[in-house]
């Protein structure tokens, strides 16, 4: 036991540029203490003392602002920052090395007992602060959800996942040159591709009013009136690519 809380405390020094010593981290970091907690819970709910698990449990809530359901499954090393908010049910597992901010929920979306109701991180995944990942399928290893995401669908190991319904940003090579820690799920460099199409598509507008213009005046050169069609105000393209940055 003494050696997976050397362990975690190594790992919160490691990814917190805030955390100055282990005897710091051991007695001001709720998210260790909840995970300290959920180990024992864990155990009474596993060994038959269920009701002695949940109670464990909400003590840990209590203290912590952390609630974990007892029956979840938390690998090693993983670290809650901040953590007040966080709510991981029961049937969340959640691999080793994996990062939690403030304000996340590991949530179900069905009612059916003694079904894998809550989502499964694999390692090392980043969920930002305030993301909601509701169900239960799988968000890949070395993945990263973006703060304030609602996630409803498995995310690919080493993606990028950011929005409401989130869907993917960014594709990375699960290699640790191309996977650095990223605080809150926040990529460097990692442009939605939804502002890339929306620019394509104002860009594209943009030349067809061009065009168009052009056409009108060689019409109208010609001795060809367009009569009956309206004049359209012109398109702002700096305006709307900033709408969509």
């Amino acid at each position: 036991m003494f050696h997976h809380l050397r362990q975690d405390i190594n790992s919160i020094i490691e990814r917190d540029p805030a955390a100055r010593n282990a005897w710091e981290v051991l007695t001001c970091y709720p998210g260790l203490q909840a995970i300290v907690m959920h180990r024992w819970a864990s155990w009474c709910w596993w060994h038959g003392a269920k009701w002695l698990g949940r109670f464990i449990s909400y003590c840990a809530r209590i203290v912590t602002g952390i609630e974990i359901h007892p029956g979840a499954t938390i690998g090693r090393r993983v670290f809650i920052d901040h953590g007040f908010g966080v709510v991981i049910g029961e049937t969340a597992e959640i691999g080793d090395d994996c990062t939690i901010y403030q304000g996340v929920t590991l949530g179900g979306t069905s009612l059916h007992t003694g079904a894998k109701r809550h989502p499964t991180l694999g390692r090392g995944v980043i969920i930002g602060a305030g993301a909601k990942v509701l169900g239960g399928f799988t968000v890949g290893d070395y993945a990263k959800v973006g703060s304030n995401a609602v996630l409803l669908k498995p995310v690919p190991p080493g993606a990028t996942a950011v929005g409401n319904p989130a869907h993917i940003v960014q594709k990375d090579l699960l290699n640790a040159g191309a996977n650095p820690f990223a605080a809150y799920g926040v990529t460097p460099n990692g442009d939605d591709p939804l502002s890339k199409a929306l620019r394509s598509l104002i860009e594209n507008a943009v030349k067809q009013e061009a065009r168009i213009e052009r056409l009108v005046a060689t019409m109208r050169a010609a001795g060809l009136e367009c009569q009956g069609v309206p004049e359209c105000d012109k398109l702002n393209s700096d305006q709307l690519n900033k709408l969509v940055e």
